[in-house]
């Protein structure tokens, strides 16, 4: 099975870069002194904390495997639009009926965030605005029902 590519900013890939050698420089270190400390507490049969920094191991262990496959399948997106909406451009859109106007920067699933308009590109709504341009109306196909936005600019 491929690996899924993983689009991110320059930003994100800085921040995934940096929790990745937070975990293997500093989380590592505490857990395997957690396991020296819990093993040096007798049996560990019923060891609670022994248990408990196993675990704690195998989350660190995954966390650090997730983001390397993530960063190997890395592709930085530029946010250069030449006119059109892609992965990393920012959208105005005007919903039709309401003449709502909003504002959203496409991203890869690893950066969305709603509550600061940074949406997936694998979203209903990105996915229907992708290589649309200026002055486009869209339809958008999304699980509440289909409606009509119209892209007032893209940056």
């Amino acid at each position: 099975m491929a690996n899924k590519t993983i689009y991110l900013t320059e930003q994100g890939l800085e921040e995934l870069t940096k929790e990745l050698e937070e975990l293997k420089t500093v989380k590592r270190a505490e857990v395997i002194q957690a396991l020296k400390e819990a093993r040096a507490l007798g049996d560990l049969s019923e060891n609670a904390e022994y248990d408990a920094a196993r675990n704690e191991q195998a989350i660190v262990e995954g966390r650090i495997k997730e983001l390397e496959i993530m960063i190997e399948n890395v592709e930085i997106i530029s946010g250069e639009s030449n006119g059109k909406v892609n992965i990393g451009a920012t959208v105005s859109l005007s919903y039709i009926g309401d003449e709502e106007e909003e504002e959203y920067q496409i991203v890869g699933s690893q950066e969305a965030d709603p509550f600061q308009n940074r949406i997936s590109n694998e979203s209903p709504l990105a996915q229907a605005l992708l290589g649309h341009k200026k002055g486009d109306v869209v339809t958008v196909d999304s699980p509440t029902g289909e409606y009509d936005v119209e892209i007032l600019d893209v940056k």
